[in-house]
This record gives structure tokens, C-alpha cells and sequence, in this order.
């Protein structure tokens, strides 16, 4: 029998950390390799795909298409070192505080898994989920953990552990995110500018 769970789920990018972390790993390669600079103009081609369509995959990994396995072990060590700055200060303790009035905590983002996982390695959270992209190929993407592929995520994860989530609360400063905050009792909404709650996703 499959058991019923109270989760609470966290967005990270705008919500636990100021900055976006994909496009910021980008600006660090740019500044740490030469190799970025050559596919200026696909990347540009890809930001006006961004512009026309926000759910798109193809212009996401026309921004990343330069990614190398070799750049991801050269890079991402010191990147996510410093990225974890950009983190809000109430981040880790509220997670711990939904924790310890024993809600299961999960971590559901479009950030990329040689990147989140090791950015939140020191906060405990019940499962990690986030984009899938292919090992050999960094910018291509397997699974793009983004607006409904977020349910689609949590509704997976939690059938792997038989249970049947009850999400008490989300947390997230996106529209993108409507689909999982759709289905929680409470919403939070944040700025992602100031790391304070918001009364809602347009305000």
C-alpha cells in the first residue's frame, strides 16, 4: 500500500539563490575560456529563442552548445564554490525548520545536474531533482526539469519511495512554476531580487 507524505518543495534559482545558475555558469566559462566567445552568434540566436519561446529546449542548449565534458571537470568545482554566495541567508534554515516538523523536502529546478546536487550538498534535503543532461554532451539535455516536468519529477521520485505526496507548501519566485504550486496548500512566493516573501507571482 502506498503511503500518504506531507512534502514541502523548494525551487532553487530566484528562491533559495539570487542568480539564475545556468546562465551564471555560462558567464563564468566566458571569462575563464576562449571557447565560449566562438559560438557568440548561435548563443544570440538562442537568447532570441528565449525571448519568443520560454519553455523552448532548443534555444537552451543553443546557449550552452559550447559545454565539454572537459570545461564541466575544469569549472564547475570553483563555480559552485563561489555560487553558493548568491544563496539567501534563511535558505538552509528553513529547510531544516520544515525537516524538523518532520515534512519530507525536496529541491525540484531546471539548474543542471553537474551543477545543483553539489551547489546544496550541505543542506539536507530528502531528494534533489533537476535537469538530466547527457554526460558526453553537457548542453543537451535528457530531461528538462521545468515548469509541468517539475510534477512530473516529484510525481516519479515519489513513486520510487510508494508514496503519495501531499505537498503542504511550495516555494517559488516564477510563473514557470505554476503546475507545482498549483497543487500545494500554501504558496510561497519570492523575490527573487530581495530573497523576501511576496504576496504573489506578479507583484
Amino acid at each position: 500500500m502506498l503511503k500518504k507524505e506531507d512534502v514541502v518543495v523548494f525551487d532553487f534559482d530566484g528562491t533559495l539563490s539570487g542568480r539564475d545558475t545556468s546562465m551564471e555558469f555560462v558567464k563564468y566559462c566566458f571569462r575563464h575560456s576562449g571557447r565560449p566567445w566562438l559560438y557568440l552568434p548561435l548563443i544570440g540566436v538562442g537568447l532570441i529563442g528565449r525571448w519568443l519561446n520560454p519553455s523552448g529546449i532548443w534555444w537552451r542548449q543553443a546557449t550552452r552548445r559550447f559545454l565539454t565534458p572537459e570545461m564541466i571537470r575544469r569549472f564547475a568545482p570553483a563555480f559552485i564554490k563561489q555560487h553558493r554566495r548568491e544563496r539567501f541567508g534563511w535558505s538552509k534554515d528553513q529547510v531544516a525548520k520544515e525537516r524538523a516538523d518532520g515534512r519530507s523536502v525536496v529541491l525540484i529546478s531546471a539548474s543542471p545536474d553537474y551543477l545543483l546536487p553539489q551547489l546544496v550538498r550541505d543542506i539536507k534535503f530528502d531528494a534533489v531533482l533537476c535537469s538530466r543532461m547527457d554526460e558526453n554532451h553537457p548542453w543537451k539535455y535528457e530531461f528538462l526539469c521545468w515548469g509541468q516536468n517539475k510534477v512530473v519529477a516529484m510525481d516519479e521520485w515519489a513513486k520510487k519511495n510508494h508514496m503519495i505526496p501531499r505537498v503542504v507548501r511550495s516555494y517559488s519566485d516564477s510563473k514557470s512554476d505554476m503546475p507545482l504550486m498549483e497543487i500545494a496548500a500554501e504558496q510561497v512566493w519570492v523575490d527573487k531580487k530581495t530573497g523576501l516573501r511576496k504576496s504573489s507571482w506578479c507583484k
